[in-house]
């Protein structure tokens, strides 16, 4: 949640937008975090595209400022932190010169923090791959936790520091590094690099061996490939606004914190963590909209 973008980008619901029912704008964000796109949606709901998209950004923005305030001063014990990549506008070698160099346009990164346990998204942030983007990932990741835990991160040199910094060492850090190679009968471009072998690095702390895994976050990339068009790869279903790629993603995480069963918990991650004792529907979502709706 450290990529808060400008509310004012929120229009006031239109016209068209107050005519729709509570359980018509449910389905429609039921639609968008099972990765339907914007005009299908219009297609098979009949509601506008301008109705549509103004509900995206609407529950984009009111998603990540409940999520900023209610995800505070957890109780984790190990946390998995990871990045994935996906593109904004083009491909990064087809950004038009005068545009190179601006974020939004090409390569975006969206790191991810995991609670091992109750499977909840504690942080995440849509950025570049730098140190800097580490060091805010990082700092809003060490103001959610109310005391010390055990983290794990893939091989990424920008984490070092910037886990330093966030955690002023008061932490059990550790790397697992990972080396990839090609399969010798691949198609290289469309078959994925496969992992040859694993290293454990313990960094800071005393991290237990037993749970230096990313295992949860990377299934959590796999999710995020699947829950949203947005992130396929080889496709024209791609995000051709950054604010529309960030409100996406805000209602993903909130769907899958809130809303969504997980499958082993039998319960969404929110109530496994304790941030919320009640289960959610997209009901509840559109409501929180509503709340935030009239605040502005």
């Amino acid at each position: 949640m450290t990529h808060m973008l400008d509310q004012s980008s929120s229009k006031v619901y239109s016209k068209a937008m107050n005519k729709l029912s509570i359980e018509k704008r449910a389905q429609i964000l039921g639609m968008m975090v099972e990765g339907v796109s914007i005009r299908a949606i219009t297609r098979m709901t009949g509601a506008s595209k301008n109705t549509v998209a103004k509900l995206l950004a609407d529950a984009g923005n009111a998603c990540l400022d409940y999520q900023d305030r209610t995800l505070q001063n957890l109780s984790c014990k190990r946390i998995q932190a990871d990045e994935i990549w996906s593109f904004v506008y083009s491909k990064q070698k087809n950004v038009p010169e005068e545009k190179r160099g601006q974020f939004g346009y090409g390569d975006v990164w969206t790191w991810t923090a995991i609670d091992a346990d109750t499977k909840l998204i504690v942080s995440w942030h849509l950025g570049t791959r730098d140190g800097a983007a580490a060091y805010r990932f990082m700092t809003d990741l060490a103001a959610r936790l109310a005391n010390r835990v055990q983290l794990t991160t893939d091989g990424h040199h920008a984490y070092l520091s910037a886990v330093d910094a966030a955690f002023d060492r008061e932490i059990d850090y550790a790397m697992l590094v990972k080396q990839y190679g090609t399969a010798p009968k691949a198609e290289k471009r469309y078959s994925p690099p496969i992992c040859l072998g694993a290293e454990r690095q313990e960094i800071r702390g005393l991290p237990d061996p037993e749970h230096i895994s990313t295992s949860y976050v990377e299934r959590q990339n796999l999710s995020m490939r699947m829950g949203m068009r947005r992130f396929t790869r080889l496709t024209n279903a791609f995000s051709k606004k950054l604010e529309n790629h960030m409100y996406a993603l805000s209602i993903y995480f909130m769907h899958y914190n809130f809303v969504r069963i997980h499958q082993t918990l039998r319960v969404p991650p929110a109530m496994a963590a304790g941030v919320t004792d009640t289960l959610w529907s997209l009901q509840d979502i559109v409501r929180i909209v509503d709340e935030w709706e009239a605040k502005q």
